[in-house]
């Protein structure tokens, strides 16, 4: 497993974590409330066909808390990073919210993206479609250890708390998460509504993955969502809820995997570093 690295962007410190190896680069993104490590599994089952490198979003894991919290804001992170890091084009791999940042990404900045994996994204990011917001502001801020964290966010009503436990930290006054409550309401009300105009206005190859039980992705969202953009592959996950990744992560890593397989085969695609 890589150590965290560290990256200044406009000001703001950024973590993330390199996987290596050789192939074309994917840079994963990952949802509210989560980080990087969420792709440890990923990169491990595709070593050696693909490196992966996985930001730490803003507000989340070890990057910076704080500031502005727009799908703007996480665009132009994602367009800096792969720029400064020189990663660029690659394909980009989101999750939840990362995959409608992935998504925005795409439309607006093509050059840095030469395919995408959306998963377990709606372009109906509002009710009654879903329920875009989870109310996190009665949260606990600090508990005696791991266990009493995940007890009190299932309090909550939160059925399994395990997703948001990667996000959990040992401080000086006890167990806490990293991301900002306040932080995480403001980010998930700016991305409330409709974005069907800009995931259809991309044109590179695209993997839609669904999970068979999704909260957030109805299946008939998500049929119509493959056929108003071109070059666009649904795949349903079935008896996967909306974490995908956690639940079936040999499926998963297999599903993307044979993704990158059929568009490497494909020329000009993934330019020199598919072969690099």
């Amino acid at each position: 497993m890589p150590m965290e690295s560290f990256i200044q962007l406009h000001g703001r410190r950024f973590a993330y974590l390199d996987f290596g190896g050789p192939g074309p680069v994917l840079l994963a993104l990952h949802g509210h409330f989560g980080r990087g490590w969420i792709f440890a599994p990923l990169a491990s089952a595709l070593a050696g066909r693909c490196r992966v490198v996985a930001l730490d979003q803003r507000g989340h894991g070890l990057s910076d808390n704080g500031g502005d919290t727009t799908p703007d804001a996480y665009v132009a992170d994602a367009a800096a990073f792969l720029r400064v890091l020189d990663l660029a084009p690659a394909v980009v791999l989101g999750h939840s919210m990362g995959g409608a940042i992935a998504f925005l990404l795409a439309r607006r900045h093509p050059e840095l993206v030469s395919a995408l994996v959306i998963a377990d994204m709606t372009v109906l990011n509002q009710e009654p479609e879903t329920r875009p917001v989870l109310d996190v502001t009665g949260w606990p801020r600090r508990s005696s250890s791991r266990r009493a964290l995940k007890d009190a966010i299932e309090a909550q009503g939160i059925p399994d708390a395990s997703y948001f436990l990667d996000s959990a930290a040992r401080f000086d006054d006890g167990w806490g998460l990293l991301f900002d409550t306040d932080d995480m309401m403001a980010s998930q009300h700016a991305l409330t509504g409709d974005f069907s105009a800009q995931w259809a206005a991309s044109a590179q190859p695209a993997l839609l993955l669904r999970g068979g039980d999704s909260f957030i992705l109805t299946a008939a969202t998500a049929q119509r969502m493959a056929a108003e953009r071109p070059n666009t592959q649904l795949v349903e996950m079935p008896g996967c809820g909306h974490w995908l990744h956690a639940d079936a992560p040999d499926v998963f890593a297999e599903e993307v995997g044979s993704f990158l397989d059929r568009i490497r085969a494909v020329p000009d695609i993934l330019g020199s570093r598919a072969t690099t």
